[in-house]
């Protein structure tokens, strides 16, 4: 089957990494190939209709992951953990976790607690580590086909375009992220309006959010999707919404500020939107990261000097992914989210997309 396939390179990591964005992407360790799929007891062919370009995608190609998460990743692998499937059929999301059940092995304290996004044997057992999308020995959805256990597989409710369908994972890490927010805060700021964050704005609206919800983008065009998505109020940038909420203090050359937001979702998955968010946080507020920010610098006072709180969302279980799954029925316009829909051959195209990129192989009409 033809799949794109991600290759490390140590001199391609460090010059993207340097370069950032402005790195040539016929330079990045992505290549559309040949790869077999071979048959695994207890896994069943998945048709790929559609896969997502992810945040965390971008980073590992632009060598923005931390290195501390390469020993639960194994490569060269088919990238692409947001799937779209087709089985015998019928429209399936495909949960890319593969934990203790999946890998052969009995559950580990956090797999018996249901927590499998956070299992402890990640790297362990005959398969090789990491999910679907960073494991060499199963291919991801950046492919014409992939390997997923069946009850990894969740029907898409009848009437959901698949252009909607395909955000079902990321909606499932946004719905993880949100109910550490619980109970409600009187209100809410978004930090960043991509993907993430504009599923933010829509899903807490959803979910029956009835506080006050800021949020900051940095385009017109984001800024209009975050006021249709529930937003009461948006600013341009981070900078303006601080302004707005808290009080400056100067002293020499230094800035400080008191007062800001009681809860702040970052999702812009960069150091800077991480910087940005520990200053939006007011004393003892809050800051759930649903990006990924990496090696960054940032300034650690605000967590004992504000007493700001900090939580992370990067997976789900099985619960939270099924939810997710059911409230596509409800969440419409999320397709418009959508950037481009590409061909594999056009990969380049689709990693300089605006908003969010998807590919859909080309043996599917």
């Amino acid at each position: 089957m033809r799949a794109l396939v991600y290759t490390p390179s140590l001199p391609r990591f460090f010059g993207a990494r340097l370069l950032g964005k402005r790195f040539p992407k016929g330079l990045l360790p992505l290549a559309l190939k040949e790869v077999p799929l071979s048959e695994r007891e207890g896994f069943v062919r998945v048709r790929v209709r559609l896969s997502g370009v992810c945040g965390s995608d971008l980073a590992l190609l632009y060598g923005k992951s931390p290195p501390s998460l390469s020993p639960f990743f194994s490569f060269p692998a088919v990238l692409g953990h947001e799937i779209l499937g087709e089985v015998g059929g019928s429209l399936v999301a495909v949960n890319p976790l593969l934990a203790c059940h999946d890998r052969g092995l009995p559950p580990c304290p956090m797999c018996q607690r249901g927590e499998e996004g956070l299992c402890q044997n990640l790297a362990e057992g005959p398969l090789a580590p990491g999910i679907l999308g960073y494991n060499r020995d199963l291919p991801g959805g950046w492919g014409e086909w992939t390997l997923a256990r069946p009850e990894r597989l969740y029907p898409i409710p009848q009437g959901v375009p698949e252009e909607r369908a395909v955000f079902a994972e990321p909606l499932a890490v946004v719905l993880r992220g949100l109910g550490k927010l619980r109970p409600w805060p009187e209100e809410v700021l978004v930090l960043g309006m991509g993907t993430l964050g504009l599923l933010a704005v829509r899903l807490l609206r959803a979910l029956g959010y009835t506080g006050r919800l800021f949020a900051v983008a940095k385009y017109a065009h984001q800024a209009e999707r975050a006021k249709a998505f529930g937003a009461d109020q948006v600013f341009p940038s981070a900078k303006e919404a601080l302004l707005e909420r808290a009080k400056r203090y100067r002293y020499l050359l230094f800035e400080g500020h008191r007062g800001g937001y009681e809860a702040v979702v970052e999702a812009s998955g960069s150091g800077k939107g991480f910087r940005e968010a520990l200053a939006l946080a007011r004393e003892g507020g809050r800051v759930l990261l649903l990006g990924a920010p990496g090696l960054e610098w940032a300034d650690l006072s605000p967590f004992w000097f504000k007493e700001v709180a900090l939580v992370g969302s990067y997976t789900y279980t099985r619960e939270e992914f099924g939810q997710a799954v059911a409230l596509l029925k409800e969440l419409e316009g999320l397709e418009a989210l959508v950037g481009g829909v590409f061909p594999l051959e056009a990969w380049r195209e689709a990693l300089a997309a605006r908003g969010k990129a998807l590919f859909r192989p080309g043996n599917v009409a």
